[in-house]
């Protein structure tokens, strides 16, 4: 791969504890972003015009979660999507206590708000994403290609050792999918078994006739890290073979620039439109006293990203803090 040294367009971090960032630039000129928060018991969103300017962005409280049962506990992960004039929430709840006894007893849910505006809309819990299991699952994204709206998303198959793999399916809504669901890659080499066996995190870029999907891998501590899969625009998402998986981490710890544990990222581009950027958390220290999860130093963190020769997607490595 090409080497890239790169210097930030932005004053990172972003925006201070918070983890899983999503960031999506509307039509309304406006950055929507949204994330985990480090209480885990609720979803936020904000906006502004510029990218530097989402950490004094005021934010607004959407959902919270219950009390007890089912959606109570640890909500991780949300994703903002404007889906065929609505606005869609993804994210990952628990179903246990608040202890710690349900931390990885997660599925997946969506909201749907039918106003223009997300911030005064109401929104409506649209249920459970049912798959093939009742198993762990989450970090659910959505995309659509050649008229097809797919969701890819993380899960636990009870046949499989470990903590979760990548799969794909058709949607039949914003809210369904029909199956059966197809694996796309499980954590097999060394930098994807560090810890957890992990592959996490979703994200989608189309582009140079290439449709890339990266995620993450590992535990969340300085290992953590993103890896990539890649197809023809030509192919069938749906197909297991036409997806090439990158053997090597695609962009990771730099100890340089003191930035640990990159990953969970989403896409968005330049207030020009001109920069193709990378959004992720990452800490600024390597040690970690006690659960990674309950350490809530994963900031948001932006940075453009570059192009090789080939048309694969070149994110050089984490850029120094700047503020």
């Amino acid at each position: 791969m090409e080497q890239v040294k790169e210097t930030s367009l932005y004053q990172n971090p972003v925006v201070l504890q918070r983890a899983d960032p999503w960031v999506y630039k509307h039509t309304d000129g406006y950055y929507y972003f949204t994330a985990s928060v480090p209480e885990y018991d609720r979803i936020e969103i904000r906006r502004s015009e510029t990218l530097d300017d989402l950490q004094a962005a005021e934010p607004k409280a959407i959902w919270r979660k219950r009390e007890s049962g089912e959606l109570s506990s640890h909500i991780w992960a949300p994703e903002l999507h404007f889906i065929a004039g609505k606005w869609y929430v993804y994210f990952a709840a628990a179903r246990t206590g608040a202890n710690g006894e349900g931390l990885f007893d997660h599925r997946m849910y969506v909201l749907e708000c039918a106003a223009a505006d997300p911030f005064t809309g109401l929104w409506e819990e649209k249920g459970q994403i049912k798959t093939d299991w009742e198993s762990f699952s989450l970090d659910s994204t959505t995309f659509e290609h050649n008229g097809i709206r797919y969701l890819v998303w993380a899960q636990q198959d009870p046949a499989i050792p470990g903590n979760s793999n990548l799969y794909i399916a058709p949607m039949v809504n914003p809210w369904t999918i029909q199956g059966p669901q197809i694996l796309l890659s499980k954590p097999e080499y060394d930098w994807e078994t560090i810890g957890f066996l992990v592959n996490e995190g979703p994200a989608v870029l189309k582009r140079n006739g290439r449709i890339f999907l990266t995620y993450s891998a590992s535990a969340t501590d300085y290992n953590y890290c993103m890896g990539i899969l890649s197809m023809s625009d030509t192919e069938d998402p749906l197909n297991p073979q036409a997806w090439a998986k990158s053997p090597t981490p695609v962009f990771g710890t730099n100890e340089e620039s003191r930035t640990f544990g990159p990953g969970h990222n989403s896409f968005t581009v330049s207030e020009d439109g001109e920069e193709d950027l990378i959004v992720y958390h990452a800490r600024n220290y390597r040690k970690i006293v006690g659960d990674p999860l309950y350490d809530p130093n994963r900031h948001t963190r932006i940075q453009r990203f570059h192009w090789n020769t080939d048309g694969t997607p070149n994110f050089g490595t984490p850029v120094a803090d700047s503020r």
